[in-house]
């Protein structure tokens, strides 16, 4: 703890873009050299390609655009976002667009097969994960009957079947999957978990808590859309009350900082680490303060 009135800055140690982001973005600048040296179509991708609209953005201004649907922006080429798509979805884009790379995180393409083989297995497939993210609806895709619940809670009026199994939405926490685990038991005669929560994921919810519990002041990097930053903003805060979360460093305010003198910094998954550093020299701006 510093020893007099020239606050600490500190990074936690698993924070930023996790390895299925880096992926994308090494894909998605490689399709995009290989379109310029050819003088091909188009780059777009199916959805943005991460959560982070300051990257997105980023992409647009080299030319790289964004198509709501399969089918829009037919012809160049395509990338599947990293929250994958549904087999009908990667279907329809083949067919509209020249060439198609997937760009689908590996771990989710985990929660993908994991869903289908539930589903050939004869198990009632209950997703734990946040409707309508498009993870989830991606996940779901793989097994249509799927039942998707964020909390427990979600299960008072459901139907469950003798056999069950759980898939995860891969940003949510082992907290939450025990307790709808604890709420299954009973209600099925055969449960089946495949945790396909991303280490990563893991790694910095537990990185983010600990340093939350050491700060005065904690700030959490990444986009509002972004699910496991979302989590990670709710898990700090459940420790450290003054918990920021922002997309850019122009949301920051000095006024957060006048009483801090540990000041605690994350970020989720889809934050490059540029981002970060960013950040971090706002803070020692308006802070006065140097990185410890």
């Amino acid at each position: 703890m510093p020893t007099d009135k020239t606050p600490t800055i500190t990074v936690a140690d698993e924070a930023g873009a996790c390895y299925g982001v880096n992926r994308a973005l090494q894909m998605v600048q490689e399709a995009a050299a290989e379109a310029r040296d050819k003088g091909t179509g188009p780059i777009n991708t199916l959805g943005p390609l991460i959560h982070n609209p300051t990257v997105v953005s980023q992409l647009e201004a080299q030319g790289i655009g964004v198509a709501d649907h399969a089918t829009d922006k037919p012809g160049g080429t395509l990338l599947l976002r990293t929250h994958g798509v549904t087999p009908a979805e990667e279907a329809a884009a083949s067919k509209a667009h020249d060439q198609v790379l997937d760009a689908t995180c590996p771990f989710v393409i985990r929660a993908h097969n994991a869903a289908e083989k539930l589903t050939r297995e004869g198990y009632q497939v209950i997703v734990l994960g946040e409707a309508g993210h498009p993870e989830v609806e991606g996940t779901v895709g793989h097994a249509p009957d799927a039942l998707v619940v964020s909390i427990p809670e979600d299960l008072a009026s459901a139907t469950i079947h003798r056999k069950v199994g759980v898939v995860v939405q891969t940003t949510q926490s082992r907290k939450n999957l025990r307790l709808l685990v604890e709420a299954l038991i009973g209600r099925c005669e055969e449960l089946r978990v495949i945790d396909t929560i991303c280490e990563a994921t893991t790694l910095r919810q537990a990185a983010a808590a600990r340093l939350a519990k050491e700060s005065d002041a904690m700030v959490v990097i990444g986009g509002r859309n972004s699910a496991n930053t979302t989590r990670l903003a709710q898990i700090c805060s459940e420790s450290c009350k003054d918990t920021h979360h922002i997309e850019l460093p122009t949301e920051l305010e000095a006024t957060w900082f006048q009483d801090a003198l540990r000041i605690g910094i994350t970020a989720g998954a889809s934050t490059p680490q540029s981002q970060i550093n960013a950040v971090v020299a706002r803070i020692q701006e308006l802070a006065g303060s140097s990185k410890a």
